[in-house]
């Protein structure tokens, strides 16, 4: 035996799960990134534009008439303020954290029933392993199904691999999992019926065959069901998170990616005038406390109010554009959850499993036992091992 483990893949590196979600050497220190990750962008206007009146009431101040304010205001204005920023991001965290938790949910459930399926196989007739083959497919198009409905790309009617855009309404192919899905399938997401509970039907569906056939007992189907009811409702607490917007007082304007694709599809090209949130109450105190600090800075201070009251805003707006990221933690922003490099990763991982059990199966090892290339490599010459490990 020359090894006890197959060639992976290139992408398959052992340093894969490292490199794709952010384990790469960085560059700059975190404290001079202005761009790549920062929420800069996001608050570089409002930052300006307090700035700018800095300067105004800083100018007429000197020139006009005394504009000073005392400055006891100051803090009990910042109270308000970050009382108000503490409640906001520790909601927006606990969002994206719990978000993240429901993720690992549906990926361990997709894990726990692919090696399930796998193992017991060996029961099941020739004929039905290209039914597990199958179904294993499935259970990773439901990671990539459960990905783009909650980023609102929905799957297109009757067309395999198709998604709908949230902000055009049109359907665009999308390759990632087109080749998953079963053949024939025809989507109802236009009904209201997203595509991974369409998809769990044909897992259960696979469940009970195998119990009513013998490929395993009553407690090992027991199993494989609550692990696919831990997946529908972790899939439905995410969609909860989705589709529940931070409370009108706080928020104010049409949720698109919310909106049902039957009703974005009546009112046209709805989602691409409602994609933002628009904030009132936390946009209007920070508002109001930017413009009150340098009547109560000037005086003190006189031409370095303007920096302070810059450095201030950036502050405040900072932490308050990085609630709003959180907020949603399902999107395509670089601070959201890194949907489609886990995705991808575990997709890897499977399609690693499901190559190995077919070439078990066809050589009559164990997986993960010995090394082959094929008929006229490793394999040719692994009689010994087959007979060592048992033949399946």
């Amino acid at each position: 035996m020359e090894g006890t483990t197959n060639e992976l893949p290139q992408s398959l590196s052992r340093a894969r799960l490292a490199t794709n979600l952010g384990g790469k050497v960085v560059e700059w220190p975190l404290a001079l990134r202005f761009i790549k990750g920062a929420i800069h962008g996001a608050i570089i206007l409002p930052v300006l534009l307090h700035a700018a009146f800095a300067a105004l009431i800083v100018a007429l101040d000197h020139n006009v008439q005394d504009l000073g304010l005392p400055a006891s205001i100051i803090p009990s204005l910042s109270i308000v303020v970050g009382l108000m920023l503490v409640f906001r991001n520790q909601t927006s965290y606990n969002r994206f954290w719990d978000g993240r938790n429901h993720l690992t949910v549906i990926i361990t459930s997709v894990r726990n029933l692919t090696r399930s399926f796998l193992a017991n196989s060996h029961r099941a007739p020739p004929s039905d392993l290209i039914e597990t083959e199958r179904i294993v497919r499935i259970l990773i198009a439901i990671l990539y199904a459960t990905k783009n409905h909650l980023r609102a790309s929905w799957g297109a009617d009757i067309i395999p691999g198709t998604a709908i855009n949230p902000s055009t309404g049109n359907a665009s192919f999308t390759p990632e999992y087109g080749d998953l899905l079963p053949k024939g399938l025809y989507g109802c997401d236009d009904q209201g019926l997203g595509l991974v509970l369409q998809l769990t039907f044909f897992v259960e569906q696979y469940i009970k065959r195998g119990y009513d056939q013998g490929w395993y007992h009553a407690p090992q189907a027991s199993q494989m069901q609550v692990q696919l009811n831990g997946l529908v409702d972790a899939y439905g607490r995410m969609e909860t998170i989705r589709l529940t917007p931070i409370p009108i007082a706080h928020l104010y304007g049409p949720l698109a990616h919310c909106v049902p694709l039957r009703i974005q599809k009546k009112n046209g090209n709805l989602g691409a005038n409602m994609h933002r949130f628009h904030r009132i109450h936390q946009k209007q105190v920070l508002a109001l406390f930017g413009c009150v600090l340098p009547f109560a800075l000037v005086d003190q201070i006189d031409y370095w109010a303007i920096p302070v009251v810059s450095l201030v805003m950036f502050t405040l707006y900072g932490i308050d554009g990085i609630g709003s990221q959180l907020e949603d933690p399902f999107g395509y922003d670089k601070n959201d959850i890194q949907m489609d490099f886990i995705v991808d990763d575990i997709r890897a991982e499977i399609s690693v499993l499901l190559e190995e059990w077919k070439r078990a199966g066809e050589y009559g090892y164990e997986m993960f036992v010995g090394k082959w290339q094929g008929a006229g490599g490793a394999g040719a010459g692994g009689d010994d091992i087959a007979h060592a490990n048992g033949v399946r």
